[in-house]
């Protein structure tokens, strides 16, 4: 598998079936303190005992974006014959493409699955004739930051709130990620 290129279409009657069994947990080892026009390797980082976290996936939320018309759309990446990753990607209510949701699954992790997702994402935006594109993660997914970083994504926002209230002794924080077309 690590042989072959991803292959990127529009998710297709598989879609429900392959999420339901990818594995998209991550571990968690620790948090960054994100500082605006700096690297992402230079942000100070605080070490915790390491957890897996499963971000909960569910098919459904956005299956009205499988629709033609309906403001976005869902497009899968394929190792071969094997579904590995999806994005969502949305026209959002600031006039950029805004991806709800980028998720690999684990097996498939450094293979340029991502990468081949987020460019699918701009295409998309492009053709719909958005200025660019956002998106959000989260200050202890760096390994989300640093390719968000390779591919001309910068750092625009920092919500320091926005989890308290699912866990209130979480240091999770909301990074928000734009890439504007202009720049380059």
């Amino acid at each position: 598998m690590a042989d072959s290129q991803p292959c990127v279409r529009l998710a297709d009657e598989h879609f429900d079936d392959y999420v339901l069994g990818a594995d998209f947990t991550a571990q968690v080892c620790g948090y960054a303190s994100p500082v605006f026009n700096q690297p992402v390797a230079d942000w100070p980082f605080r070490s915790i005992r390491p957890y897996r976290k499963d971000y909960g996936i569910d098919s459904a939320e956005f299956a009205r974006y499988r629709e033609t018309g309906a403001g976005g759309a869902i497009f899968m990446a394929w190792l071969g014959e094997r579904a590995v990753g999806h994005v969502v990607v949305s026209r959002h209510w600031n006039n950029l493409a805004y991806v709800d949701e980028l998720a690999v699954d684990v097996s498939a992790r450094g293979l340029g699955v991502a990468r081949a997702l987020l460019d699918v994402a701009q295409f998309w935006a492009v053709k719909q004739g958005l200025p660019g594109i956002m998106l959000e993660t989260q200050n202890n997914n760096l390994p989300a930051c640093r390719l968000y970083e390779r591919c001309g994504f910068r750092l625009g926002g920092i919500d320091y709130l926005r989890y308290q209230a699912i866990d209130a002794a979480s240091h999770e924080t909301a990074l928000f990620w734009y890439r504007l077309f202009a720049d380059g």
